[in-house]
């Protein structure tokens, strides 16, 4: 789960991670009000910053700053609303909802500071650069060297807070760019990343109150509240399918044969007719969907029992594209019987390849 700026300095900042003094705002006057009381205690200069989960919000306009109350109000006009275009959003671009309203600061240098996991050794790495700043990722592909990766525990007293936030919130991701040195000696995260682990948000009642679905794809947010593991893709061939790795292994085969999935789509091991009617109606909300393939194997759940779902769903939900069916395993055989006498307009598939080459057949690839 992405957090926004504000958010992630608000998890770092109690492990003593120095952060940038700013108020949230999710109106030009609410903007204002903080420039102006930040202006009481002193503030000259503010940076207002798009709240988006993506980066490169300064290259596309969603990062500017002020020198007045009266400019604030006016950048925080300007940003507030617009379509945010980023390297990181796509074309599309996202709606900035909120900004975040900062004291500026007086910087002697940029640098970066990240912690992840490395999946490939199974080890969580620091990883630091003096390049820091909006171009980041362009030192790391042209110029790798001047990132430092170390797999040890961290000693520096900041980096330590960084890492201890990092465990305490079980992330997958902090990343501080830039973090910077002020000319008055002190150091200071003006921009933060955190991406929490979903499996790890029952730990965390109070993170997992800050998720922003505004910010993500509205499907995909449907599927989380049916239980239901969705992604979105760019294809036509609608994938319904239970257990990660045979999604995968749906996907790989349809492209083998020439089709384009469109969704990886895991009703997992507790599938039934609520479940699968869901899985129709969010991959027929995909425009590009000109075909829908449901791959079961019955371990967990019976093949019968998800049959069912498929003959309830299709009473439910208008179908306006071909289906077709592939069931292995616990009562397969049940399960196709239910199929043909329901009358549900469908083709079957034995064989995993049997079942590409007829979606590959009626989406004319």
């Amino acid at each position: 789960m992405k957090l926004h700026e504000y958010q992630a300095k608000e998890v770092l900042a109690p492990y003593g991670v120095p952060i940038q003094r700013g108020v949230v705002a999710e109106t030009v006057e609410e903007a204002v009000a903080a420039a102006q009381a930040m202006a009481a205690e002193g503030v000259a200069l503010w940076v207002v910053k798009a709240q988006i989960h993506a980066g490169g919000r300064g290259k596309g306009g969603g990062v500017k700053l002020a020198r007045s109350v009266e400019e604030v109000r006016e950048k925080a006009d300007a940003i507030l609303g617009m379509q945010l275009v980023t390297p990181q959003t796509g074309e599309e671009g996202q709606t900035v909802r909120k900004i975040l309203v900062a004291a500026a600061e007086d910087i002697a240098h940029e640098y970066y500071l990240g912690v992840l996991l490395d999946r490939a050794l199974g080890l969580n790495v620091v990883m630091a650069s003096a390049a820091g700043g909006m171009d980041i990722e362009k030192v790391a592909e042209e110029t790798p060297d001047h990132i430092v990766r170390v797999h040890v525990d961290p000693a520096a007293k900041l980096v330590e807070s960084v890492y201890r936030a990092y465990e305490g919130a079980d992330a997958s991701l902090v990343e501080i760019n830039p973090m910077a040195l002020l000319e008055d000696g002190r150091v200071v995260a003006l921009d933060a990343k955190v991406t929490l682990d979903d499996n790890a948000l029952f730990r965390h009642v109070d993170l997992a109150a800050l998720r922003d679905v505004n910010e993500e794809d509205p499907l995909e947010v449907e599927a989380s509240e049916h239980s239901l593991n969705y992604v979105k893709l760019d294809g036509n061939v609608g994938c319904m399918v239970n257990g990660a790795g045979l999604a995968m292994a749906t996907m790989d085969i349809i492209k083998l044969a020439g089709g384009d999935p469109a969704n990886f789509l895991d009703v997992g091991g507790g599938a039934n007719p609520t479940t699968v009617e869901a899985g129709f109606r969010i991959i027929l909300k995909d425009p590009n969907v000109r075909a829908i393939l449901v791959n079961i194997f019955g371990g967990i759940v019976r093949c019968d029992r998800v049959a069912l779902g498929i003959v309830e769903a299709a009473r439910n939900v208008e179908i306006t594209v071909p289906l077709i069916v592939r069931l292995q395993g616990t009562n397969a055989e049940e399960g196709m019987t239910i199929l043909r006498e329901s009358g549900v307009e469908l083709q079957a598939a034995i064989g995993l390849q049997e079942a590409a080459d007829k979606v590959r057949a009626v989406v004319g690839q």
